[in-house]
């Protein structure tokens, strides 16, 4: 299954948890394509006790999951892309929504 996830929480529980179904997805076999949108930015950073996001983002990369990040939205906070989230635009999410058998949103 090709499943594309669009995540705008800057939750660090909720996005954490939201890579650990990407990684178990990608375990299963499934192609999986993570967007970040408006406050799904900032979720490299994300860090509350026991939720670092950001281990769960390495681990969901390391499995072959691809995570896009808005560039507008970057800008909007004066950030920038990283390796781990490239810089990207609508058409990428555009793409994962097109191309995707499920799209689901945090």
């Amino acid at each position: 299954m090709k499943l594309g996830i669009v995540i705008t929480s800057n939750d660090a529980e909720t996005v954490w948890n939201v890579f650990r179904l990407g990684v178990f997805a990608l375990k299963e076999g499934d192609d999986v394509k993570v967007f970040l949108l408006a406050r799904g930015v900032e979720c490299e950073s994300l860090h509350e006790g026991e939720f670092v996001v950001a281990i769960q983002m390495q681990k969901f990369v390391d499995k072959g999951g691809r995570i896009y990040a808005c560039g507008t939205c970057l800008k909007i906070r004066n950030e920038k892309g990283s390796e781990i989230c490239p810089l990207s635009t609508m058409r990428d999410l555009y793409d994962i929504v097109h191309q995707s058998d499920r799209v689901l949103t945090f």
